[in-house]
C-alpha cells in the first residue's frame, strides 16, 4: 500500500469552496503546485482530479506522465467530482466519463476513480436506480477494458454498501470495483467499521478520510467535517487491517472535503495525515 494524496484535498487552491463555510484563497493553483506539495510532503502516490484540468491537453497529460514517472509516483485518475451520473438520471454524463479515460491512459493510470451520484442525487427506490445505472457502468467499464483501466466507484454518500455491493457483483468484471472512501458510510449512518470488512475485497482505489461531528444539520457536510487522519471517529487501524486482510497493494489517497475549523490550513492537515498512516503501516511492512 502506497501512502498518497488526492487533490481534492486542496480544492479550495484549485478555485472551489463549499458555499458558506469556506473562503477561496487569493493564489490559485495548478497541477503542477498539487505535485510539488504532494512531493514536499513525501507522498508516494497521486489521486488526480480531473475537474481540476482541462479535458483532452494531450500536452498536459504528456507532461504529467513524464513527471510521475520521473518521480516513481503512483498515480489514480479520478473523474466525476461532483455528481458524476446523478444515479443514473444523467446518461449524457457517460460520454464526458469515456472521454476522462483516455486522460487517464495518457497520463499513465491504470484506475480510474468514478462517481455513480452524489449527496443529494438518490431518486426512487434503490431498484429503480439500479436498472438506470447498470447499463450505464456496463458501457462505461467497457471501455475501461479497452484501456486497460479499472473503474474505482467511489461509495460517495449516494450509496449504501449492500447498493455498492449489489452493482460490483451484478457486472462481475476484473475491471470494475471500488474506490473505497473510509468515511462516507458513516455519513449515510452505517458502521464504518463494518462496511470496511465488506467493501476491502473490492477495493481499487481509496480516500482514506476521517471525520467528527460538528453540530447542525446531520444531512449536511457542515455536520461531518474531515480532520486530521487519527483525529476523528474512524478506528483507522481496524480498517487498514480490513484492506490488509483483503490484500489491498494500492493507494491510501488522504483525502479531505470540509476540513473542520481548528485543524490548521489544508497542508498541515494533510501531513498530519501522512505522518499517522506512515506510523500504522509499518506494522504492515
Amino acid at each position: 500500500m502506497k501512502l498518497g494524496i488526492d487533490s481534492y484535498s486542496f480544492h479550495r487552491q484549485f478555485g472551489e469552496a463549499y458555499p458558506g463555510l469556506e473562503t477561496l484563497p487569493a493564489q490559485r493553483w495548478s497541477v503542477w503546485d498539487f505535485l510539488d506539495t504532494a512531493d514536499r510532503l513525501g507522498a508516494e502516490a497521486v489521486s488526480l482530479e480531473s475537474c481540476f484540468m482541462p479535458v483532452g491537453d494531450r500536452d498536459l497529460t504528456r507532461a504529467l506522465a513524464a513527471r510521475l514517472d520521473a518521480g516513481g509516483t503512483e498515480r489514480v485518475w479520478a473523474w466525476g467530482h461532483p455528481r458524476g451520473l446523478e444515479s443514473g438520471q444523467a446518461p449524457d454524463q457517460l460520454q464526458a466519463g469515456i472521454a476522462s479515460l483516455s486522460d487517464a491512459a495518457a497520463v499513465g493510470a491504470k484506475v480510474m476513480r468514478i462517481c455513480a451520484g452524489g449527496r443529494g442525487t438518490r431518486v426512487g427506490t434503490w431498484a429503480q436506480q439500479r436498472e438506470a445505472l447498470l447499463p450505464l457502468l456496463a458501457r462505461f467499464t467497457q471501455a475501461a477494458k479497452a484501456l486497460g483501466i479499472t473503474l474505482a466507484l467511489e461509495n460517495h454518500i449516494d450509496l449504501y454498501a449492500d447498493e455498492v455491493l449489489d452493482l460490483i457483483e451484478s457486472l462481475g468484471s476484473e475491471h470494475f470495483g471500488l474506490c473505497f472512501d473510509t468515511a462516507n458510510n458513516l455519513r449515510l449512518y452505517e458502521d464504518p467499521h463494518e462496511v470496511a470488512r465488506r467493501l476491502a475485497p473490492h477495493a481499487r482505489a481509496t480516500h482514506i478520510k476521517d471525520i467528527r461531528p460538528l453540530g447542525g444539520d446531520p444531512e449536511t457536510i457542515a455536520f461531518w467535517p474531515s480532520v486530521p487522519v487519527g483525529d476523528g471517529l474512524l478506528k483507522m487501524p481496524e480498517i487498514l487491517q480490513a484492506l490488509h486482510d483483503a490484500r489491498y497493494q494500492g493507494v491510501l489517497a488522504v483525502e479531505i472535503d470540509y476540513l473542520a475549523p481548528g485543524h490548521g490550513t489544508e497542508e498541515q492537515a494533510v501531513a498530519k495525515s501522512l505522518a499517522y498512516l506512515d506510523a500504522l503501516l509499518s506494522d504492515f511492512r
